[in-house]
């Protein structure tokens, strides 16, 4: 709900702080780096010293950070506070589904769970816009950060009653060093790449990406040498496990481009209110909502392997149809674009978090929990970051240049018409260009999984009676075996 808000919120926000083009993208995309660099750390800790005590510590942390957000007057704090409601989302996240997970041993009912669980996302980025809407036609912008304050109230007040602490019965010794490593790596690594797309390369940026490397490889060497690994390599032997693991990586590459883009081409480029536009956005919305509740049901029916397939195609011509929206006139493509995608992004999230805590013991959730959701939250900041990057490049190339971003640009005084026609083009350029690079990474990656997922394994796994699924159901080591990843 606070991303999908803080899309639509941008113009005002821009309008307010005065933001250059870099911190604009920095203010969106600051959460889901700090997500990603400690959801490895932080799903395992979970796992080891209780999960709901990092879910409160971690609703605070969001609290305390979205109310600092609300009240601050420059892009730099703005951007501290956004990321310290990273260091709190990077909490709630993977403890959150280890403890649905665990309250639903039994396959198909964590699968229709997980799915539900899933759809929260889907119906806060559905309500999320409207209630922003609202607020920001009454309120000034810090508004679209309290909405998460009685949110966190309501959490507080019926967590301890409502869950329980679950941790490792058996847990082994928390590397310090690997909870480093993890994070720093993946934070210089994803640094270095944003600041290459968004400025170019320089000596200072290509420094960066290079230890951000050697310490995240550094890591993965660790990891192989440990008793007890911060990260289970092993798990990746799977072919559907990884498949899944990338399509949650590549999906949230274009479904956080995509939604950033659309929200200042439907405000500034077409003109819509913020309230109208997020009506625009209901029905794709809706779609979504619908299809990760019903994952379970359509797996029932075709099998995961064939809902795993479909899941990049529907997000591929979904994403192709954005590319019809023009200067004027564009409403209809964006609508028919998230209702397409919305089947894809609804299957592949519930997927995605399903065959990650499949995988592993119910002790184990967090963390291979985690590994879905950093693929997630680093597809969220990668997809802002380099695709909104190449089109802020495409609008520096083929815009006025008056100012390096389109808001700034049209409300540059004494601006002659055929210059902000000219702004607005080269904008709509840029978003094709971006939604267009996603389609191409999101079909690319269906034709691998039609390729690469094992037809014969994963043949049956839609048929609901427990003595049609495959032999290794019945293990639940949860070192990648195949039977525990097609319980369902």
């Amino acid at each position: 709900m606070d991303n999908s808000v803080l899309y639509l919120a941008m113009p005002s926000i821009t309008e307010a702080l005065d933001p250059t083009a870099g911190q604009a993208l920095w203010t969106v995309d600051i959460y889901g780096f700090v997500v990603a660099s400690l959801l490895i750390a932080f799903g395992n800790l979970g796992d080891r010293y209780g999960r709901l005590k990092f879910l409160l510590a971690g609703a605070v942390t969001f609290g305390i950070g979205s109310a600092g957000a609300s009240l601050t007057d420059s892009p730099e704090l703005l951007i501290a506070f956004r990321a310290l409601m990273g260091l709190g989302g990077a909490t709630l996240l993977p403890a959150g589904l280890a403890i649905v997970s665990n309250l639903f041993p039994d396959p198909k009912q964590r699968a229709r769970a997980i799915g539900i669980f899933a759809a929260t996302f889907a119906a806060g980025f559905a309500v999320g816009p409207v209630v922003g809407g609202l607020l920001l036609n009454h309120f000034w912008w810090g508004s679209v950060f309290l909405i998460n304050l009685p949110v966190v109230a309501v959490f507080l007040s019926f967590a301890k009653v409502l869950l329980k602490d679950v941790r490792e019965t058996h847990p082994g010794k928390v590397d310090a060093l690997s909870v480093f490593l993890s994070a720093v790596g993946i934070l210089l690594a994803v640094y270095s790449v944003k600041v290459a797309a968004a400025e170019g390369f320089s000596a200072q940026q290509m420094v960066v990406g290079v230890v951000g490397v050697a310490v995240v490889v550094w890591f993965v060497r660790r990891q192989l040498t440990l008793e007890s690994p911060l990260l289970d390599l092993k798990l990746f032997r799977d072919r559907v496990f990884t498949v899944a693991i990338l399509t949650g990586l590549l999906s949230l590459v274009a479904w956080a481009a995509a939604g950033y883009l659309s929200g200042v081409y439907l405000q500034t480029v077409l003109g819509f209110s913020v309230l109208s536009a997020a009506f625009l956005a209901l029905p794709g919305a809706a779609v979504l909502t619908t299809a990760c509740i019903g994952t379970a049901g359509v797996i029932d029916r075709i099998g995961k392997r064939a809902a795993l397939i479909a899941s990049h195609f529907f997000m591929a011509f979904g994403l192709v149809l954005l590319l019809f929206a023009g200067v004027t006139g564009g409403a209809w493509a964006f609508i028919a674009s998230t209702v397409i995608a919305g089947v894809g992004y609804g299957f592949s999230f519930s997927l995605v978090a399903e065959t990650a805590v499949a995988a592993v013991p119910t002790e184990r959730a967090g963390s291979a929990g985690a590994i879905a959701e950093m693929s997630n939250e680093l597809g969220n900041a990668l997809g802002i970051s380099l695709l909104g990057s190449l089109a802020a490049l495409v609008f520096r190339l083929l815009g006025p240049d008056v100012a390096g971003t389109l808001d700034t640009t049209l409300a540059t005084p004494g601006l002659s018409a055929a210059d902000g026609l000219q702004a607005k083009d080269a904008f709509v350029t840029g978003l094709h260009v971006a939604v267009g690079a996603a389609a191409l990474l999101v079909f690319a990656l269906g034709i691998l999984a039609v390729r690469w997922l094992p037809r014969e394994e994963m043949a049956g796994e839609g048929k609901s009676e427990e003595g049609e699924r495959g032999e290794g159901e019945s293990e639940t080591s949860g070192a990648g075996r195949q039977g525990e990843l097609e319980a369902v």
